[in-house]
């Protein structure tokens, strides 16, 4: 039986739709932000609701609510007329500029949450490979592939790429991160020691780690998959100036598995009001 609990899903790609069909399993769930094509029947918007759900980037650069699958317009004030004055709102990604946009509004960041950073990897991986699946003209069986940090990402990547029988090095900064490659059964190499042997780098660290002299000792042939957040972990300039062919693959999971990825996010929206049971009706 659904709770008697009004949740609206508002823009984003079509991974959101799949997050609303999870949530309407367990509550009245409507969509808005998308072409009347797009939202079924069951889910048309009318009234009022006590939550607000809106992508990954909720916001455009004009500050509207990102919605690529909607021809219209869609403002923070037109979803605030359609929201209960207490209404709590998720989001993934919340900066400042979302909060100024709905003042008084408790907001809670998705992606934030452990569980789906970890629930990620798996998607973000698979994605990653089918990227250098298309790219490369060689098999991954044999191939000397790199993975830059070993955090959820990279360890996903690492089983994966395991099953095409590539041959996995992570580089590491310290003896903590030479144990941990160590332990996924891989080879550690330290970075100051990366060489031209790998045709394949992955990297999955948020900051700038694959600088002008790292890029410079690989093979200008490497084919390099950032797979890391903005600013991204390469210096892009310096790739480009040397010839090398670099890929900054951001948002995987909601390009290269929507369905899977916005269940995900549901499935984590629908634990967190879980929590929040006194909430929830």
């Amino acid at each position: 039986m659904k709770q008697d609990f009004r949740i609206l899903t508002a823009g984003g790609d079509m991974r959101m739709l799949s997050c609303a069909g999870r949530l309407s399993e367990d509550y009245i769930t409507a969509v808005t932000g998308f072409d009347t094509e797009h939202i079924p029947e069951s889910m048309k918007a009318e009234g009022r609701y006590d939550c607000l759900v809106l992508p990954v980037m909720p916001l455009d650069d004009s500050g509207d609510v990102s919605t690529p699958c909607f021809s219209g317009r869609l403002t923070s004030g037109e979803l605030e007329n359609m929201l209960t004055p207490d209404a709590m709102i998720f989001a993934g990604r919340v900066d400042e500029r979302l909060m100024e946009k709905f003042p008084g509004h408790d907001i809670i960041d998705y992606m934030l949450r452990e569980e789906l950073m970890l629930k990620n990897a798996i998607p973000t991986a698979e994605g990653a490979v089918q990227i250098a699946l298309t790219e490369l003209p060689v098999t991954l069986s044999g191939l000397k592939v790199l993975i830059v940090g070993l955090g959820r990402i990279g360890t996903a990547l690492a089983g994966v790429l395991k099953g095409f029988g590539a041959d996995i090095t992570a580089a590491v900064r310290n003896a903590k991160g030479a144990a941990r490659a160590r332990i996924l059964g891989i080879k550690p190499v330290c970075m100051k020691d990366i060489g031209t042997e790998y045709g394949l780098v992955f990297n999955t660290v948020p900051e700038l780690v694959m600088g002008r002299s790292l890029l410079s000792r690989l093979d200008p042939d490497t084919l390099i998959i950032d797979l890391a957040s903005k600013p991204g972990g390469i210096d892009f300039d310096s790739a480009s100036e040397l010839g090398m062919h670099v890929i900054w693959a951001l948002g995987l999971p909601g390009k290269t598995a929507p369905v899977t990825a916005g269940e995900m996010i549901g499935e984590t929206i629908a634990g967190i009001l879980s929590e929040r049971g006194d909430r929830c009706g």
